[in-house]
């Protein structure tokens, strides 16, 4: 157990630097850690080290009290240089890496962290004095329970008391912004509010396998056929796109719309935040495993996720955070090839779909 110094004035709080500084979707997983690590008592200062993409994301983040950008490789030995320099002068008292590479290692011992943790992993362990074996390789839990679990054992290693996991919502909004939201949507778009709105994100960004957009098409129209035999009001179908992603986007809209269906293109947002706090409006957000399905995920809206036949992609490992009974999660049967994601039943799918969202109280799903 390691002894706690007096931080910069804060007294007994220690100072925490946490990274995560890979994928969008990486760095929503974490937000139960983060969590956890601001519930314990005394709450210790929690900053975060995230490359500048996802840096407006960290700003929104309640369990944050300040964000550092790691410049990456791109930024040579300038940038690593003045990266180093500002972690010596925070006098951080502990590090904790979510996802271990040799490089952040070597910064967090030349900066003297000193308590230093990380998962048992590679060769960049040599740079860690605590290390947590997860073998996340295997693919047993979800991925934001392992680092909610590393989290944990740093609270641990300060000698905190482990307080009582965090529930979803992870990112939860302050009151009046997700009905704030479906003003401005429906404003924008001509929307009736008092319809369920679906939003589908056909786009990976190239960090995921996902369906291909005439197999989102046939997915939508075996919902509004599931709702429709159910009696069940149709929804508004919201289309959402990454950067580069809007012209497949688009036509896939115009494919919904030749066969009858409501869908449009959710218009352009004013960054990675404004885009985000979109997502709050959905009813159903529905994507392959991307960073846009785990923000939706961290809101606590209900998610549907597809995800290929990988072991190191599978839905149990790329598990939204929303509450279990918020989130289905879809791939292909055993067997099946890894990118087979043609594979998956989709009238099944669609059914499940709908079915789900029956189960929703009407406040909830019209509000």
């Amino acid at each position: 157990m390691m002894t706690l110094r007096p931080a910069n004035g804060d007294g007994d709080s220690p100072r925490l630097l946490v990274v995560r500084n890979d994928k969008l979707g990486d760095f929503m997983l974490a937000w139960p850690a983060l969590a956890g690590l601001k519930a314990t008592d005394p709450s210790p200062h929690v900053s975060v080290l995230v490359p500048a993409y996802t840096a407006p994301l960290a700003r929104q983040c309640p369990w944050i009290d300040e964000v550092l950008i790691d410049p990456g490789e791109a930024g040579g030995r300038p940038g690593r240089q003045a990266l180093l320099h500002q972690l010596r002068e925070a006098r951080f008292d502990a590090l904790l890496t979510l996802f271990s590479t040799p490089r952040i290692g070597w910064l967090g011992w030349r900066a003297g962290i000193p308590l230093r943790l990380a998962p048992a992993t590679k060769w960049a362990q040599l740079f860690y004095n605590r290390r947590i074996v997860q073998r996340r390789s295997r693919s047993e839990k979800p991925e934001y329970l392992y680092n909610l679990e590393l989290a944990e054992a740093l609270l641990a290693e300060l000698g905190l008391a482990v307080p009582a996991r965090p529930e979803p919502p992870y990112w939860p909004l302050p009151e009046g912004v997700r009905e704030a939201q479906r003003e401005r949507i429906s404003d924008e778009l001509g929307l009736d509010s008092s319809r369920p709105w679906f939003f589908v994100h056909p786009g990976s960004g190239g960090s995921a396998v996902n369906l291909s957009l005439e197999r989102y098409a046939t997915l939508v129209l075996g919902v509004e056929a599931r709702l429709a035999k159910a009696n069940l009001p149709a929804p508004a179908w919201v289309l959402t796109a990454g950067p580069g992603e809007e012209a497949a986007a688009d036509r896939l809209r115009e494919r919904l719309v030749g066969d009858g269906v409501t869908a449009c293109l959710l218009p352009p947002r004013h960054g990675l935040e404004d885009f985000a706090l979109s997502l709050s409006a959905a009813d159903l957000f529905i994507a392959g495993s991307t960073g846009p399905l785990h923000i939706a995920g961290c809101l606590d809206r209900p998610t549907a996720g597809f995800y290929p036949s990988r072991r190191s992609s599978t839905p149990l490992r790329w598990q939204t955070c929303n509450a279990e009974a918020r989130r289905l999660a879809f791939c292909p049967p055993p067997g099946a090839g890894e990118r087979d994601m043609d594979s998956i039943d989709l009238e099944a799918a669609a059914s499940r779909i709908a079915d789900h969202l029956y189960h929703f109280p009407t406040s909830e799903t019209t509000s």
